[in-house]
């Protein structure tokens, strides 16, 4: 890249617009990309002023911009800081300013230190000198959005007599740049407004969440059982944010129900009659969500022989339902946020844009707020998405409804499979007694897993297979190194499952005090103290079954899942022969 600042002056002056095009041309491919970057936009105007210093044969440069009311409020230099931003505003020569903003046009002053402009201030003439007090020349354009006048941008160099040649491509350079900088400053503009109207959308919403009356009965919902207080105040909280078109983001851990709600929010809302589509967006990859969401035309690529409706047209109308939303590449993340936004998007291999109306609600099971400081998810799709959070809780914090889940569970085998099986006692103590990493899912699992395998007219205690050491989730759990994402680890004391007389005499044996089941309470029952720390006893009990976990387990009465659990509580390295 050659600065202009290097050709200018140099060679026959019939070849210096030809140069000097070439440049121009070359210095608004950088600007743009400086401008198309995501950042505060005070650092970006600034960066801009750093480049074209490269490209003008310029001591300084200022980007001014007016407020609402057409005073200037921000002043940035080549180089921006917090700290200069005042004193750059009190510096400036505002008459100077004041009449490129008046008349919308450029003004170039070639000898600024002797024009009546700069004359007639001291600030203003401070400006029109540079270091040992040679003259300067000035040369300002206005920044406009449309019609309006929105800032000014200018530079200051050295007079060297010569300035009338360069100064005509200097003027169209940088009228240029500033129609680029008007576009940046409108975008970030409507994303100001925009994410401030989400914002009291959002309070207003939370306000109304928040002054839900206890006790008022919910509407019923298909598909989600429970009578517990979270689950309760999760169905009173959906049922007000369905009346809304406020795009939904639920949060919470794999197997929790989020589709469940996702479809309880369209059929409570008034588009309940309208489709609702659904997409896995982690089931598919970054070329095919595109076409399946977006729809392609014939021929747009291979395969494409005939054109087709993407998710979001059928959904025209009614509710789209994003699931793992916090997996698609950043990429797409550009694309989904513009229909999103907008409510428009074009199909694949289409020119011709559609027009959607559409309630987005979205589902993740990440943490998206670590991610958009990591950089992995934009910041103005976390904002466009997460107008209305609402989190799903977990299993663990509604074991109440874990006897409701499990019948309706086993009343759903019985009926596919010509049975008349029941959950005894002992065995809903079994299911409370879990802690069931992977949730509702798991759950459903564990009551089909068991009703399958079940000999008797009911399923009792015995018929689990966590009482067999051949629990599947127990198994995953343990094989992993570290605990799995999203789940944390349980801060309970070393739990003891409740044990039954009969067929349980080698449990009973264990040095370890096994308490009376409560079916009334969820707590895990807690061991002895008298017989030495948990530490300690894990230890003791691991080295006489030559750190075995599954024999570990049966000394002490648990379960393989309890002793891995414990393991990972306390720290203990499991030792390999």
């Amino acid at each position: 890249m050659v600065p202009l600042k290097q050709t200018v002056g140099v060679g026959p002056p019939a070849a210096e617009p030809k140069q000097l095009g070439e440049i121009a041309l070359i210095g608004i491919y950088e600007v743009s990309k400086i401008l198309a970057k995501p950042a505060r936009l005070e650092t970006t105007l600034s960066g801009v002023l750093h480049l074209l210093s490269s490209f003008l044969d310029m001591q300084h440069g200022t980007i001014v911009l007016l407020d609402d009311d057409d005073v200037p409020g921000i002043a940035v230099g080549s180089v921006w800081t917090e700290e200069v931003a005042y004193e750059g505003l009190v510096h400036l020569p505002r008459k100077v300013l004041d009449q490129i903003i008046a008349t919308a046009m450029p003004l170039v002053l070639e000898n600024a230190g002797e024009h009546p402009l700069f004359k007639s201030g001291e600030q203003a003439g401070a400006c029109a000198t540079i270091g040992s007090g040679q003259p300067v020349s000035f040369i300002g354009v206005p920044i406009k959005i449309e019609d309006r006048v929105v800032g000014t941008l200018s530079i200051v160099r050295v007079w060297d007599k010569r300035s009338e040649f360069r100064s005509d491509h200097d003027v169209r350079f940088l009228s240029m740049i500033a129609n680029l900088i008007g576009q940046t400053i409108h975008l970030h503009r409507v994303i100001a407004r925009d994410r401030e109207r989400l914002m009291d959308q959002s309070r207003r919403l939370e306000k109304e969440l928040t002054s839900v009356k206890p006790g008022k009965e919910r509407a019923r919902v298909a598909g989600i059982i429970g009578e517990s207080a979270p689950l309760r105040a999760l169905l009173n909280k959906i049922e007000i944010v369905a009346k809304s078109n406020a795009t939904v983001l639920l949060r919470g851990e794999s197997g929790t129900g989020k589709e469940l709600c996702a479809r309880a929010i369209h059929e409570l809302s008034p588009r309940s009659k309208a489709p609702f589509v659904k997409v896995n967006c982690a089931a598919l990859p970054e070329s095919v969500l595109e076409s399946e969401l977006f729809g392609h035309e014939k021929g747009a690529f291979t395969g494409a022989i005939a054109s087709r409706k993407g998710r979001f047209e059928i959904a025209d109308g009614g509710t789209i339902f994003l699931d793992e939303i916090g997996e698609i590449s950043p990429a797409f993340q550009a694309k989904l946020l513009r229909v999103l936004q907008e409510g428009e998007f074009d199909r694949v291999g289409s020119t011709k844009t559609q027009k959607v109306d559409v309630r987005v609600v979205a589902a993740t099971n990440r943490d998206l707020e670590e991610a958009v400081k990591q950089g992995t998810f934009r910041a103005d799709l976390y904002y466009r998405i997460s107008v209305v959070p609402l989190r799903i809780p977990s299993l663990r914090e509604r074991k109440g409804d874990i006897p409701i889940l499990a019948e309706s569970f086993l009343k759903r085998f019985n009926k596919e499979n010509g049975r008349n099986l029941k959950l005894a006692s002992s065995a809903i103590d079994v299911l409370k007694a879990c802690y069931f990493p992977g949730n509702v899912r798991e759950l459903e699992n564990c009551v089909f897993r068991t009703a399958t395998l079940a000999t008797g007219v009911s399923i009792v205690e015995e018929d689990f297979a966590c009482r067999h050491d051949q629990c599947l989730s127990a198994l995953l759990w343990n094989g992993s190194a570290t605990p799995l994402p999203e789940r944390p680890q349980p801060q309970l004391p070393l739990p003891v499952m409740p044990a039954s007389a009969e067929g349980r005499g080698a449990r009973a044996s264990a040095p370890v005090e096994a308490r009376s089941s409560d079916a009334g309470r969820d707590e895990s029952p807690v061991p002895s103290a008298a017989q030495g720390s948990e530490r300690e006893r894990l230890i003791e009990a691991m080295e006489k079954a030559g750190w075995v976990q599954a024999k570990a387990a049966r000394i002490l009465g648990l379960t393989p899942r309890q002793i891995g659990y414990a393991l990972k509580k306390h720290g203990i390295e499991i030792r390999h022969f």
